[in-house]
């Protein structure tokens, strides 16, 4: 595993197309029982080389009732975005993740997490990518139908600020979804092993 974390962090395969310059973020360790599939870092992640440490970060440890502490763990959590680069800015946002990551990186990695019981897939590349034809139009229908997903996958719409209102827009999300996603998430980890609640 070190080895191709060392070859993904030293990849330049989208040098030229990042604003930014590379800076391939990636979590992972071969024992690890929960995936994290999420879309690509933003500006704050780049700037700090961690992922998921940002406010999207801190909303997505409280929809899964996972401390800080145990979710950078490397042998239990693995936290695998669709483009490990931060992609740069659109008009509306981050623009999306760099399409040559997930063909050149997820495959080996998976392969070398045998343990993994849960994945979570944030976001609609993340979904599309992994439920190929059995995800939905939209990442709202998609999350909606979560329980066909069940019981390895579950997918989630992106944790982000800027998406509190889908949340206020679909309140299902937190009576239906969370408590069966907090569930699968202490069932993969183990419970008292740093999950809250």
């Amino acid at each position: 595993m070190q080895p191709l974390l060392a070859e993904i962090r030293a990849c330049r395969v989208c040098e030229a197309q990042l604003p930014l310059g590379p800076r391939p973020v990636v979590q992972a360790g071969a024992d690890a029982r929960l995936l994290i599939v999420g879309q690509a870092p933003s500006l704050t992640v780049h700037r700090t080389g961690v992922p998921w440490d940002d406010r999207s970060g801190d909303q997505l440890r409280r929809w899964l009732g996972v401390e800080r502490e145990l979710f950078y763990d490397a042998s239990r959590i693995a936290l695998v975005p669709m483009g490990f680069c931060y992609p740069g800015r659109g008009t509306s946002g981050d623009l999306p993740p760099r399409k040559e990551c997930a063909p050149l990186w997820h495959e080996r990695l998976l392969a070398q997490m045998p343990r993994v019981e849960l994945t979570l897939l944030i976001g609609q590349y993340a979904q599309r990518r992994h439920l190929g034809s059995r995800a939905r139009d939209g990442v709202t229908e998609t999350v909606r139908a979560f329980a066909e997903f069940a019981p390895r996958v579950v997918p989630l719409p992106h944790p982000s600020p800027r998406n509190t209102g889908w949340q206020q827009r679909h309140p299902w999300f937190e009576s239906e979804v969370l408590p069966v996603l907090r569930e699968r998430v202490r069932l993969a980890l183990g419970r008292g092993a740093g999950t809250d609640g």
